[in-house]
């Protein structure tokens, strides 16, 4: 078996200063990343195409961030990860400098790949960074701390994007976020301290990661939580319109306060993961599973239950990012940038699986139909992780097969 990764000496505050920075990092990757949903109809009207092209800005991230968070560690597994997380840093700069002054759809997509490149890394190597930084103890709470970049993100993307656009214009939003992403390099190159590759990872590698007893079964649990989830939230809008029956200010409260609670929840990520990581897996999809078969069974009936559920669903899907960040970190501690990849692409490809099969089931039985599916993909995620999803250290496979027996 390959030798683990040596466990961090108890991180000194600079340390602490550097998740810091990647947290940072998390926050202006995931805002550029949804800003184009916020700005669809300006940007549209600007390069005169489509909304449904233009809307096929987040669909090429999406697609090159998962092709990258495979690639990335046997691409650049001989560079130190200071330099290689810097450089993600810069593409973001580049991406956004050639979406703000893009003059036609082919150079608009020419930015959202550059940063679909810069997301799937960064987020590739961030877990198996906050290995490196921090000392093992600390790792589920610096995950926790890094995932909070998320719901900030998502929240400064859809309401400050679509106001600071109403007022300024599209292209000075991305000027604001090309600004912020200098910020971040600035940060991330006085904090993060250099880190030499620990050892060749060819691509092959993924392939003996994935084959490592448990893993596969962990990595499809992985699609169905977060298939489930996107579902879900893909379509919230119309539920809380049609069934809720929410007008703007309701509908406004609603998601600020989904974007509130998930921030809360992956604070209280850190805490949960200390006592029980397998809980804490099984324990979030099952609640967000339920809520979706409540929505879909009772959703209508009091506006405030409503508001209330979707609030839940957000605190629980908070620390489900880091749940399985930290889970990875776990089971394989000696392969976790190759780890980080595989649940980069699980995770990008469950974000288009999601809308899509939220697409479908809202064409056939509406909004109520896609609540119900969002509830048993969730509900078949916890079942798999209650069955069989390892949460220790899973061996190599030629170690389990020199031992004859199906370990780790």
């Amino acid at each position: 078996m390959s030798t683990p990764l040596p466990s961090a000496q108890p991180a000194p505050s600079s340390r602490w200063f550097a998740v810091l920075a990647l947290t940072l990092g998390v926050f202006s990757l995931v805002m550029a990343e949804f800003l184009p949903a916020s700005l669809l109809t300006p940007m549209a009207g600007s390069l005169a195409i489509s909304e449904g092209q233009a809307g096929q800005a987040v669909t090429a991230t999406a697609v090159v961030a998962l092709l990258s968070g495979l690639l990335v560690t046997a691409v650049t597994q001989r560079l130190d990860r200071r330099h290689v997380l810097l450089a993600f840093s810069l593409l973001m700069i580049a991406a956004n400098l050639i979406v703000a002054f893009a003059p036609s759809l082919a150079w608009l997509l020419l930015g959202r790949v550059l940063l679909g490149i810069a997301l799937g890394g960064f987020w590739a190597l961030s877990t198996a960074t906050v290995m490196r930084l921090v000392a093992e103890a600390d790792v589920p709470r610096a995950l926790s701390i890094l995932f909070t970049g998320v719901p900030i993100a998502t929240i400064a993307a859809a309401a400050l994007g679509s106001y600071l656009g109403d007022l300024f214009g599209w292209r000075a939003v991305f000027l604001l976020a090309t600004a912020l992403s200098v910020a971040t390099l600035g940060v991330q190159a006085l904090t993060l301290p250099s880190m030499a590759p620990q050892r060749p990872t060819p691509l092959g590698t993924l392939v003996s990661v994935l084959k490592r007893p448990g893993m596969a079964l962990g990595i499809v649990a992985v699609v169905l939580v977060f298939c489930g989830h996107f579902a879900f939230f893909t379509y919230v809008r119309p539920f809380l319109e049609t069934v809720a029956g929410m007008g703007i200010n309701a509908l406004s409260s609603t998601l600020m306060a989904f974007g509130v609670a998930n921030f809360v929840g992956t604070l209280c990520a850190g805490w949960l993961l200390q006592r029980s990581l397998r809980l804490t897996l099984v324990l979030m999809p099952l609640a967000m599973g339920v809520m979706g078969w409540l929505l879909a069974s009772l959703g209508g009936l009091i506006m405030g239950v409503d508001a209330l559920m979707v609030a839940l669903w957000g605190f629980a899907f908070g620390a489900v990012p880091v749940a399985w960040s930290t889970w990875i970190t776990r089971v394989v501690p000696d392969e976790a940038e190759s780890g980080g990849g595989l649940i980069v692409a699980s995770i990008q490809l469950a974000i288009a699986l999601g809308a899509a099969v939220g697409g479908v089931m809202f064409d056939l039985s509406g909004v109520l139909g896609v609540c119900a599916t969002a509830g048993t993909l969730l509900l078949a995620g916890a079942a798999l992780v209650l069955a069989g999803v390892k949460t220790r250290p899973v061996a190599t496979a030629a170690t389990c097969s020199a031992q004859g027996s199906a370990c780790g």
